[in-house]
Order: C-alpha cells, then sequence, then structure tokens
C-alpha cells in the first residue's frame, strides 16, 4: 500500500473560498448570467464545491442555478469489466440538460480521465448546448486533451505527488495540499 505525507498547503480555507468566489464570477462572466446554467459536482468533493458555487451565484446574482451531482465510476476506463451500457450511478440531475449550459465542477483535474467519463455520462443523460468546466485544483499532467475553463489555482506537481483537496463535508476542515509519496 501506497503512503503519502504532507508536503506542504497550497490552499487554505480562505484560498478556497476566494477560488470559489472568483471562479463563480467568471462563470457568469463568460455565460453573461445565469440563464440555462446548470452546475453538475462530479462526486465526491466537486459535489459541495458545486453547491459552494451555487451559493455564491445566489449571492451575486439573487438566482438559484440548478445543481445535479454525477457519479462516474461506472464510465471509469480503469475498470476491468463494463456494462454495455453502464448506468450512470448516483445520477441526480434534476433539471433536463437538453440544450442548457452545463459547467462540471470537481476539485482536482489531472489526467483528464474522470472529466472524459464524466462528458460520456452527461452524453448519455442529454444533449447540453455547451459543457464548460470548473476545477480547484489542476495540477498538470494531462493524458487527454482536456483544460478546465475556469480553475481555482494551478499547482505544478510531480508524477510522485498527490494532490490532496479537504472540504468540511468529508473532512475536519478546508485545505488544498500536495502529499509526497513515501
Amino acid at each position: 500500500m501506497t503512503t503519502f505525507v504532507e508536503k506542504a498547503q497550497v490552499m487554505d480555507e480562505k484560498a478556497i473560498l476566494r477560488a470559489v468566489t472568483r471562479i463563480s464570477h467568471e462563470i457568469l462572466e463568460q455565460n453573461k448570467g445565469t440563464d440555462d446554467l446548470v452546475l453538475v459536482g462530479i462526486k465526491r468533493r466537486g459535489i459541495p464545491l458545486a453547491r459552494k458555487i451555487a451559493t455564491k451565484i445566489k449571492e451575486i446574482e439573487g438566482v438559484s442555478v440548478p445543481v445535479g451531482t454525477l457519479d462516474i465510476t461506472y464510465y471509469r476506463d480503469d475498470l476491468t469489466k463494463k456494462s454495455e451500457k453502464p448506468k450512470v450511478f448516483g445520477e441526480n440531475i434534476s433539471t433536463d440538460i437538453d440544450n442548457k449550459i452545463v459547467v462540471l465542477v470537481d476539485d482536482v483535474l489531472y489526467t483528464g480521465r474522470t472529466v472524459r467519463s464524466a462528458l460520456d455520462a452527461l452524453t448519455d443523460i442529454g444533449r447540453a448546448r455547451r459543457i464548460q468546466l470548473a476545477i480547484l485544483v489542476d495540477r498538470g499532467h494531462r493524458e487527454l486533451p482536456i483544460r478546465a475553463d475556469f480553475v481555482g489555482k494551478n499547482v505544478p506537481t510531480s508524477i510522485k505527488e498527490h494532490v490532496k483537496v479537504n472540504l468540511q463535508e468529508y473532512d475536519e476542515a478546508n485545505g488544498v495540499y500536495i502529499m509526497e509519496k513515501m
């Protein structure tokens, strides 16, 4: 079993809040408001981040943006067995995404494979007009040609490092850490 030790904290609670605020403003600016906007958090830590962005957008615009959740487990390409038509497990998108602007939200962008899986899952749910990507931390090392539209912080890392995002909803506190493989 691989173990990691904390090397450095790169974001504290205030930095995460500032990043969420900046991402929220950028989403509103790029999309000229909230019309047809839907946020979809990728399980696990993308879900509370999507909710935080929705809360911030409501503070700024006075409009509640729909927030859905997506568990892409069965769309991952690293599973050994796949069904012919995988089921979107844990999908909870209460609004129709057809012809909407969908902003996928996740905590860390690394190889791009999670995002590719989320795109596959969304395509099975509906036909969005546009899909954008909001990421708290972009750590580089892409294996697929995927980039985020909205980034909280770029954190260059080595392959031997890991980025750990702690959010109060799952962890004791908010923070982003670079972890080093032991």
